[in-house]
């Protein structure tokens, strides 16, 4: 018996910081990072400011963990799977597209876009952080991935640079609707997002341009 608390101790002490972090997630989401308190965080995760304290010296160092838990660690995943991926470069965009709905669009952690658009000119180093750890590895995978299209002749890009605004437009829409009006309006204008993502994806790699020989849609020539 003697051998089992310390044991349930230890795996409770093993938790604490992911309760935290999804604490302070839905709370940052919630509130907004100037609203959110620590203790706010510490009582939902069920423990208290002091015990919060051991793991995170202050809110800045709390909200940058969840950041980093969320979306920054990310990447060294994503890069593995751009390296590993052996289909064609329109295949791997649309992965690319559902795979980040999936891990990100379509939970929690996509409030946080919506919050730094918010909040990020009162708190210049937070967005400092978020620029760095998060917007600018983002823009070099998808530029990655637009340039191998490219070097296999998949691609016509002219100004690769600023056609990943195209591809990141969709999705900061989507976050945008989903943590902002979306979240406010009747379930019949509600969007859903995997059809939203498979939409914008075809429009991306297809364009707009009738092309020769092509039916228009309904039929027509």
């Amino acid at each position: 018996m003697s051998e089992v608390i310390p044991i349930k101790r230890e795996r409770r002490k093993q938790a604490r910081p992911g309760e935290l972090l999804e604490a302070a997630l839905s709370l940052f989401v919630e509130k907004g990072f100037a609203s959110t308190r620590v203790e706010e965080v510490a009582a939902r995760a069920g423990v208290s400011k002091g015990t919060l304290f051991l793991y995170y010296a202050s809110k800045d160092d709390l909200f940058k963990a969840v950041v980093h838990e969320t979306l920054a660690g990310r990447f060294a995943e994503w890069n593995e799977e751009f390296e590993r991926f052996e289909g064609s470069t329109a295949d791997l965009l649309r992965y690319g597209l559902n795979s980040w709905w999936e891990r990100v669009g379509a939970t929690q952690a996509s409030g946080i876009t919506k919050l730094m658009f918010s909040e990020a000119r009162n708190f210049p180093e937070l967005a400092a952080y978020y620029q760095n750890q998060v917007i600018l590895p983002g823009t070099q995978l998808i530029r990655r991935i637009l340039q191998r299209g490219v070097d296999r002749g998949e691609f016509d890009i002219p100004d690769l640079d600023y056609a990943v605004f195209s591809v990141i437009a969709p999705m900061i829409h989507l976050q945008m609707n989903q943590h902002s009006i979306g979240a406010c309006v009747p379930a019949a204008f509600a969007i859903d997002g995997q059809r939203y993502i498979a939409a914008q994806s075809e429009i991306l790699l297809k364009g707009l341009l009738q092309r020769p020989g092509q039916a228009l849609a309904g039929g027509h020539a």
